[in-house]
């Protein structure tokens, strides 16, 4: 078959399916961004950028579907150069629905079979709005604005024939008439790759070096900000810190925003850290930015508490990575997580908002590791046996788009 993939940052969730579909002899292409600089070993044309979306006060509640829309003309014009030009007819398409991308596909392919990606379907209860008051809006009209954001991904999911999320929280954010297109398959962790390492080191930009069994606390994000607890996690801080004088803590995400508002001015980092200024031990806490993932395994494989915080929004890969790699996860009580970690058995449940107990649970794991060797297994076996890429989830993957 000839299959379109179609991700303003290809690979992206498709890092493995399409290669595997490639290898079983299928003709495949990708579409993307321009400006989107993943390197991928699969035939990839860009589309141009979309205009700068329009001022909210220009566009109002369309401000969303407007940039989506905007971004989905660009793309179904590149869709025609390669059936225009290079003659691909794709007889499958699988796209991800957040970016608009696949609203007019259908269009210049009416015959293919279009698959969406469904990550995630916003809500006005339940999810990630109005989950933390201490970053949610007074307007007592702000759900208007998050219903007029799920237009683009209702109708992805109207069009498409089939579509695929990674986990049944995020399936069951679509309401009930596009939850049923929905099949459940995570994009795989590589176990193979993702083991524990006792020879595992790593030096930190001060030159210390780090060792597999050292006292060493972890969190990892794409950046620091509210949607992944960063400032719960900082605030604990200063009462681990205290409590143990031989710890190191190593924090990987960098200073931009992914999810949600950007503060009133610099960044989320400067502003949490301003609130603990003066803590004792802080030259103890050691802030990487963004690491290559090698670093990042090195790093997980190292720690001995490892803590993972979300809202009510899209599991983090980093979250199951870990846990193949043995980590103690100490994580928090929210329903995506909740859909992983059992609480005691293959890590630790803590309520988002308790800093005490935070900082609690982790001074614990940091200073009896021997008592929670049962649960490093557990977590890495919960991995293997459920979200194992070769064995489990990429025959899946290739079975749903093969159809």
């Amino acid at each position: 078959m000839k299959i379109l993939f179609v991700h303003q940052n290809f690979p992206a969730q498709f890092k493995h399916l399409a290669p595997a579909l490639a290898a079983r002899g299928h003709d495949v292409v990708a579409l993307t961004a321009e400006s989107n600089q993943q390197q991928s070993p699969i035939r990839t044309y860009r589309y141009p950028m979309p205009d700068p979306a329009p001022k909210p006060g220009q566009a109002r509640l369309a401000t969303t579907y407007m940039a989506m829309t905007d971004r989905a003309h660009r793309v179904g014009r590149a869709a025609a150069q390669l059936r225009d030009k290079l003659g691909f007819v794709p007889d499958v398409i699988f796209g991800h629905s957040g970016w608009g991308e696949t609203l007019f596909l259908a269009e210049i392919f009416p015959q293919a079979r279009l698959l969406v990606y469904a990550e995630f379907y916003y809500g006005t209860t339940g999810l990630d709005v109005g989950f933390d008051p201490e970053f949610s809006s007074a307007d007592p009209f702000a759900g208007f604005g998050v219903i007029a954001r799920q237009s683009h991904l209702a109708l992805s999911m109207v069009q498409a024939d089939a579509a695929l999320a990674p986990t049944e929280w995020q399936a069951d954010t679509f309401p009930p008439e596009l939850r049923a297109k929905i099949t459940i398959t995570h994009d795989g962790v590589d176990t193979d790759l993702l083991v524990p390492n006792p020879a595992a080191q790593f030096t930190l930009p001060n030159g210390r070096s780090l060792r597999a069994g050292d006292e060493v606390l972890t969190y990892v994000t794409r950046n620091i900000e509210p949607y992944r607890g960063s400032h719960i996690f900082i605030r604990a801080l200063p009462q681990i810190l205290a409590a143990r004088p031989g710890a190191q803590v190593v924090i990987i995400g960098g200073d931009g925003v992914s999810y949600g508002m950007a503060p009133p001015q610099g960044t989320w980092k400067d502003r949490f850290l301003s609130e603990i200024a003066g803590a004792p031990g802080l030259e103890r806490v050691h802030f990487l930015g963004r690491v290559p993932y090698r670093d990042f395994v090195t790093l997980v494989q190292i720690s001995r508490a490892h803590a993972y915080l979300t809202i009510p929004f899209v599991l983090s890969w980093s979250l199951l990575e870990s846990m193949a790699m043995g980590a103690h996860v100490i994580a928090s009580r929210t329903a995506p997580v909740e859909e992983v970690v059992v609480d005691g058995v293959n890590g630790q449940l803590v309520d988002f908002f308790d800093i005490d107990a935070w900082s609690d649970a982790l001074i614990a794991a940091l200073g009896n590791p021997a008592r929670f060797a049962a649960r490093r297994a557990a977590a890495r076996k919960t991995i293997v046996e459920n979200y194992d890429l070769k064995r489990l989830c990429l025959p899946r993957l290739i079975r749903f788009t093969e159809g």
